[in-house]
């Protein structure tokens, strides 16, 4: 394995913990604000062919099934679809098959997990970072034009920024694998939109595009293990290569199934609605206080803070039962950032008064 090189720093002047995630946030006992996945009794649409398929785990899993629903879903062909053990299993994969890359990029702030791979695996990884100035609005023309890997969220986690679209597109070219994360993709809505905003999931059209999509967050289902991969044949068949035999079980094969019903759609269309309005208000909120800012024009489960003090505020914050995400281990982010998950009304009403004594104490 070559010699890894140094990894920039963030604003912090250290190098950010890449293994850190929310989980290790929200302990018990605490009112979790850190972990973006949604908590709310499955439909019995969902939950129903789950529990079936727990008396036929004697089978070794077929994925067959999984992958003509997924495919139907997102109008793209049988072959243009690979199914994984969660998002962060695609990653992995891209990393291990995609070993001849010479310039691999992440764009940044964003999810940890698509550089950690790419580390682990052995690859030299450049940073863009976004500016947070800029209110971190992404600008193709900063990542270097012989990158021929570039890794992307869209909407990015941490930052709840959705890119347009076709700014993102702009990124794929002859010779690159652009790597969209679209893991919170399903939480996203727009006025006047039917479907997923700025989702690049049925374009078939952009050479070298691979997007990764979650079935973690809108259903709660992170235990379960379950996203896939779309993109072309002859790229997809080289992660395949490099995937265990059944990394997809049973149980995770017909939640694939069910949730990419026209009624599982329709579902998520819904609750994305109401988690906007639900945002909007936990903006609102967040508003009035001063000193607290919010970044951009959040469009995901979540929103990013800034503040100054924000680790001591997570501390107090913790000692009176929230838990929130720290922002320091995301590259380009720092100290000063804390990320909020959106939660039903009650709980940001009083979350925002409990931050509210936390500053002024």
């Amino acid at each position: 394995m070559p010699d890894q090189p140094s990894a920039p720093t963030s604003p912090g002047g250290t190098e950010p913990d890449l293994a850190h995630h929310g989980d290790a946030e929200a302990t018990a006992g605490l009112v979790d604000l850190a972990v973006n996945v949604r908590r709310a009794p499955l439909p019995q649409w969902l939950a129903g062919p789950i529990t079936a398929s727990l008396t036929d785990l004697a089978r070794y899993p077929d994925p067959a099934a999984a992958r003509t629903a997924v495919a139907a879903r997102h109008r793209r062909h049988l072959d243009e679809v690979l199914l994984t053990a969660g998002a962060a299993e695609g990653f992995v994969l891209i990393a291990q098959a995609l070993r001849g890359v010479h310039r691999p990029v992440v764009v940044h702030p964003q999810f940890t997990e698509p550089e950690a791979a790419l580390r682990a695996a052995g690859h030299p990884v450049e940073r863009v970072l976004l500016d947070p100035a800029d209110d971190f609005r992404l600008d193709p023309g900063r990542v270097p034009a012989d990158a021929d890997l570039v890794m992307i969220g869209n909407p990015t986690n941490p930052t709840s920024v959705l890119h347009p679209a076709e700014t993102v597109a702009a990124l794929a070219r002859p010779g690159r694998v652009l790597v969209v994360d679209e893991a919170f993709a399903d939480t996203t809505a727009a006025p006047g939109h039917t479907g997923e905003p700025e989702s690049l999931a049925e374009r078939r059209d952009l050479p070298g595009l691979l997007v990764v999509r979650s079935l973690t967050k809108t259903w709660g289902l992170a235990g379960l293990r379950i996203g896939y991969l779309l993109g072309a044949p002859e790229l997809l068949s080289r992660l395949a290569a490099v995937q265990p035999l059944w990394a997809v079980s049973t149980p995770a094969l017909a939640a694939a199934s069910a949730c990419a019903t026209p009624v599982a759609v329709q579902a998520e269309r819904a609750i994305a609605a109401d988690l906007a309005a639900d945002r909007d208000h936990l903006v609102a909120r967040l508003a009035d206080l001063p000193g607290v800012r919010v970044a951009g024009r959040p469009a995901s489960a979540f929103v990013l803070l800034h503040l100054p003090g924000a680790s001591r505020v997570r501390a107090a914050l913790r000692e009176r039962g929230w838990a929130v995400r720290r922002g320091d281990t995301f590259p380009g982010l720092g100290p000063d950032w804390l990320r909020v998950a959106v939660r039903d009304r009650n709980t940001t009403d009083a979350f925002v008064e409990v931050l509210r004594e936390t500053m002024e104490a």
